[in-house]
């Protein structure tokens, strides 16, 4: 395996700009795991600004060391994890867009390599399930968001970051017995908005059910629904306080900690995960890269749940 470069050896702030200094796509002969940027963000509804989310996720992944003592794993080691840079999507034509990110998963993931996508904005879970759909079938979706993201439509556009998931249930990508959302709170627009998003195949674990029930309780209703084929991932970071990710585009108070998000994403040690996006990470509200850091730590985690099943 090609690994990181060593901190020890090379300063952290030089060294190659990709995901935690690892080695490019077209350094390595195969991958286990190819990291791909979806820089895009025509579909917000509120603040802009995601579409550099994947630089600043890689800028703020620097600090990253091999081993994962929580896991017990080396990520880098156990799997061959490779930056595949960044798709080229058309910020004018939201369709085409989706189009050219779905082609591009769908590229990577049939040469084997379990695809991480950052992002960008949620809009980009659409056409990863859809290329995931192509191999898996229907897939179970695990989604942490503020948010539902099963809107209908924004402005009669059916396409945008809150609209993702309803498509992709109307699809058919997705296994409508075992998807679900967690650390969903805030304002909703009406009452059926709950109706709905039940109607579509999610359960929900409320960002409130982590102050009463705490973290254990949480993995234990997320890990019985989803145990049985594959998950997707999804990680919108808003589903973080704003204390501790301020830099997402439409920020909710009453969010997870990020100790309560990576003790959960710990927790789906054993799950069929075939792909992951780390999303709506909008560098201009963000300072002193928290927000960065947040998002990189989650992919850094999420890697390590990877590495496990090996």
């Amino acid at each position: 395996m090609i690994g990181p470069v060593d901190g020890r050896a090379v300063p952290r702030y030089a060294g190659p700009p990709t995901f935690a200094r690892l080695p490019r796509l077209d350094e390595v002969s195969r991958a286990d795991v190819a990291i791909v940027g979806l820089p895009f963000d025509a579909g917000v509804s509120y603040r802009p600004g995601a579409r550099f989310g994947p630089a600043h996720i890689r800028q703020s992944s620097r600090l990253l060391r091999a081993y994962h003592p929580a896991v017990g794993v080396s990520p880098f080691a156990d799997l061959q994890v490779a930056d595949a840079g960044d798709l080229a999507l058309n910020p004018f034509d939201i369709p085409e867009a989706l189009g050219a990110a779905e082609l591009g998963i769908r590229s990577l993931a049939e040469d084997g390599a379990r695809v991480v996508g950052l992002g960008g904005d949620h809009t980009l879970a659409l056409p990863a399930l859809r290329a995931l759909h192509a191999l898996h079938g229907p897939v179970a979706v695990l989604h942490f968001d503020a948010h539902l993201d099963t809107w209908d439509t924004y402005f009669g556009a059916p396409y945008t970051h809150g609209t993702p998931f309803r498509r992709a249930s109307e699809e058919g990508l997705i296994d409508r017995e075992r998807s679900m959302h967690v650390g969903i709170r805030g304002p909703l627009y009406s009452a059926a908005d709950l109706d709905d998003d039940a109607r579509l195949g999610f359960a929900v674990v409320r960002a409130d059910d982590y102050e009463t029930d705490g973290v254990a309780r949480a993995v234990d209703r997320l890990r019985r629904r989803l145990t049985g084929g594959p998950v997707y991932v999804s990680v919108d970071i808003d589903v973080l306080d704003p204390a501790a990710a301020p830099g997402t585009g439409t920020p909710e108070a009453g969010g997870l900690t990020s100790r309560e998000l990576l003790h959960t994403l710990r927790g789906l040690a054993g799950l069929d995960i075939v792909g992951i996006d780390v999303v709506e990470v909008a560098p201009a509200y963000d300072h002193a890269e928290i927000t960065g850091i947040a998002a990189a730590h989650v992919v850094y985690d999420l890697l390590a749940v990877l590495a496990t099943a090996r």
